[in-house]
Order: C-alpha cells, then structure tokens, then sequence
C-alpha cells in the first residue's frame, strides 16, 4: 500500500523536470524520441499506482485561537509583584512641575494614580490609597464617587466569564476565552454509526490534499466560516489500526469570522471544545493519532 502515491503534485513536478533534463541531455545512437516518450512513465500511470483499496482523506483541525490573555498562575503573580517592587524602589520620581500645572485637573489624577501604585507596591494588600494632595485647590479634592471635578468615570471592563460559559454553550465561540477551541463535528462513519471527529473529506484520484481541505471548507457546512489554512503540507498524519478506516492528513486552519453551518446530511451536529473536552467524544485510538497536533492552552 503506497502512501505515498498521494502527493499527485510532487509526483507530477518530478517528472516534469525528469523530462526537461532529459530533452537537454543528446540521445545515444540508436534511441528515437518516440522510444523515450514510450518509456517515461506518464501522469495517468503514476496515478493507478496508488491501490484501489487505499482511502485517502484530509483531516482538518480548524482552531479559534484565545481571545483573552491568560490568567497568570500564583507564581507569576508573585514574580511580576517583585519586579514591580524592584522597578519603584530604583526609578527617578517624575518631575510633575515640569509635566502638570500646579492644581491643574491632570496633576491631581496623577497624583492619585500614583499613590494607588506605591500602596500597591508597599503597603498593606487591599487598603484604599490616600486621596491626591494638591496645593488647596478643589480639583484636588475628591467627591463621593471617587472621582475629582470634571474627571470622567473609567470604563467598566467586561467579565471574562462570558455568558456562553455559564450556559455551557458547547457552539459558541465566546466560550474560554483563554484557551484554544477546536471545531468538532458529529458525522456518519462508514459504517452508518454517529461519531465526533475533526471535520475531513475524501482525496479524489485527481486531487491534491490541501484542495480538498478547500473544498471540504467551500461545503454547505463551512461556507459561513471565514477560515485561513495555514499551509499546503499536512501537520500530521492518522495511521488507522483497523482496516478499512481511512488514512488521515491532518492540516491546520484558524476561524476569523462566522460560524459553522451542520446541513443535517454529512454533519450532523458541531461544537468548539478544548483539548481535554474532545477526549471523552472521541474514541481512544483517534485521540491518540490527533493529541498532540493540538494545543494544551
């Protein structure tokens, strides 16, 4: 069974500079050009070499890539505090005669700014910072909200738990921010029976891999994806170890926009999961070929 047979491309572009080199090399006494191009192996030949009981398919892992910077652990919070401490403890404090006006609006939010960051760096964990001093103006003064006169109240940043994560919405892309989502679809295998697995499609005799992942994306199923495959060569291949099952390329592509559309036919169902959420959908001997073409963040 010769896997290789696949790679039509590289195949045909061998020969094709075999040819050439050939037409510059002068022909020995005897032999004609028509004997040379009898004997030169032609693109349909190469093609039935590959065995007819060989399956080919693409596989593609098709990645929302995170959406939010990653929560740092104990340690690196720890780490960052003590360069913080480090960093004021050795820096020049900022001539604000020279940056702000005396009493000005912009002085004393600095100042309170400031004094925010050297409680933080210095003193007590969660104790309120002290109000800006300034020179008995009443922009130094703060009202009950927090906030000097004239100054505009801070955006209210958005909470990293969306609500897709409280539902537990397995098809919304705002789920995890943090962590790569993989699409995984539920399809019909060849022997009728419903499984999850990366989207793929069949090679046919004619046809490249990576043109396949294409049109497998062009579908019903993927025209409502905006989707960029990352290159034509494969990330990894699935070796089946149970006949007939089909040998896998796998290849890499990212979402930007959209989302998927199942057409009741070749997919069923979908949902973007994380590495250790696809393990229980799949079967064992899957999870092993594809573990580690993904991401553990």
């Amino acid at each position: 069974m010769d896997i290789v047979a696949v790679h039509l491309a590289q195949v045909s572009r061998s020969l094709a500079t075999a040819a050439e080199s050939s037409a510059s090399v002068p022909l020995s006494e005897g032999v004609t050009e028509a004997t040379v191009a009898a004997l030169r192996p032609s693109y349909k030949q190469v093609i039935k070499k590959r065995s007819d009981d060989t399956v080919v398919q693409t596989g593609i892992i098709l990645n929302r890539s995170p959406i939010l910077t990653r929560t740092p652990t104990r340690l690196e919070r720890a780490y960052y505090a003590y360069m913080q401490r480090i960093e004021r403890a050795l820096h020049n404090p900022v001539p604000t005669e020279f940056y702000f006006k005396s009493g000005s609006l912009l002085e004393g939010i600095f100042n309170r700014e400031e004094n925010a960051r050297e409680r933080k760096a210095w003193g007590r964990p969660g104790a309120k910072p002290r109000k800006a001093q300034s020179s008995g103006n009443a922009l130094g003064e703060e009202n009950e909200s927090g906030l000097l006169p004239g100054e505009e109240p801070p955006p209210q940043l958005m909470s990293r738990i969306t609500e897709a994560d409280r539902k537990g919405d397995v098809m919304s892309l705002d789920r995890k921010g943090e962590r790569n989502l993989y699409l995984l679809v539920q399809a019909r295998d060849e022997a009728g029976k419903d499984v999850w697995r990366f989207p793929q499609a069949v090679v046919g005799k004619e046809e490249l891999l990576h043109e396949a992942v294409h049109r497998e994306l062009r579908s019903p199923f993927g025209l409502g994806m905006d989707t960029w495959v990352v290159s034509r060569k494969p990330i990894g291949l699935y070796r089946p170890s149970v006949e007939p099952q089909p040998y896998l390329f796998f290849y890499k592509a990212h979402i930007l926009a959209g989302q998927a559309r199942p057409d009741g036919k070749s997919v069923l169902d979908f949902a973007w999961l994380s590495k250790e959420e696809i393990t229980p959908r799949v079967d064992k001997s899957y999870w092993n070929g594809v573990k580690d073409m993904l991401s553990d963040f």
